[in-house]
């Protein structure tokens, strides 16, 4: 399949020979990214550290002869996805859009900005609020010492800042769903106590600590997002 002709008049294999195409290319572009990471290690992994070593007062320990591999690696994929996240959008975009109609292309670009920008935001939002988080766990008994293990908290990181940085996506599904009809700005607005309970829920079952700091520290933005939403939904399309 090349870009500008009509998909529906490719064979299968066509379309299975451009996706395997893109795939590859954006593999490519994630290993280059991870070496590249590989070498800003150090760096990324004070940056993660921070937050523990300024409240608990100790570093991070190792307990196994491979744990600083499979950490170094661990963050090298994550550091390299990142910077391959331009390839790997423009690879998508490019299997799908001979595929989408005028209207649909002009939705496009819109629509990635704003999953890209929200989970940007999300991102340095958790990364803020993770000594907040830190200090509450390392805090809960006053007679235990702190001795977190740089594998488990490097997980726990990981987790944190996507899990924010996912969340703060929804909007954009919101808003889709206003566009195409199924609900209201009003109908939103009337189901303000449902959202809370939702957003409540939903925060105590995916949040990787499950702890009140955390729970609050994700609710309220994304409160205030869902509300932001059902304003800007009353001023674009007016429903």
């Amino acid at each position: 399949m090349t870009e500008g002709n009509d998909p529906s008049s490719q064979p299968l294999m066509g379309h299975l020979d451009e996706l395997r195409s893109r795939l590859i290319k954006t593999f490519i572009a994630i290993g280059v990214g991870t070496v590249i990471a590989f070498f800003f290690r150090n760096q990324m992994l004070a940056l993660l550290q921070d937050s523990y070593s300024n409240t608990a007062g100790r570093s991070l320990v190792v307990t196994g002869p491979t744990d600083q591999f499979s950490i170094a690696m661990r963050m090298s994929i994550f550091g390299g996805s990142v910077l391959a996240s331009p390839v790997i959008a423009y690879q998508a975009w490019s299997f799908i859009n001979p595929g989408l109609t005028n209207r649909e292309r002009r939705w496009a670009i819109p629509v990635v900005a704003a999953l890209v920008t929200l989970f940007s935001v999300g991102v340095a939002f958790a990364y803020w609020s993770l000594p907040r988080a830190v200090d509450f766990l390392v805090s809960i008994f006053s007679d235990l010492e702190n001795l977190w293990t740089v594998e488990l908290y490097t997980r726990f990181v990981i987790r944190f800042l996507l899990l924010f940085g996912i969340s703060f996506q929804f909007p954009v599904f919101i808003f889709g769903a206003a566009a195409a009809g199924v609900v209201t700005s009003a109908r939103l607005a009337a189901g303000r106590r449902w959202a809370v309970v939702i957003i409540v829920v939903v925060g105590a079952v995916v949040s990787p600590t499950g702890d009140p700091v955390t729970l609050i520290l994700l609710s309220t933005p994304l409160y205030l997002l869902y509300e932001g939403t059902i304003w800007l939904i009353r001023l674009t399309l007016r429903k």
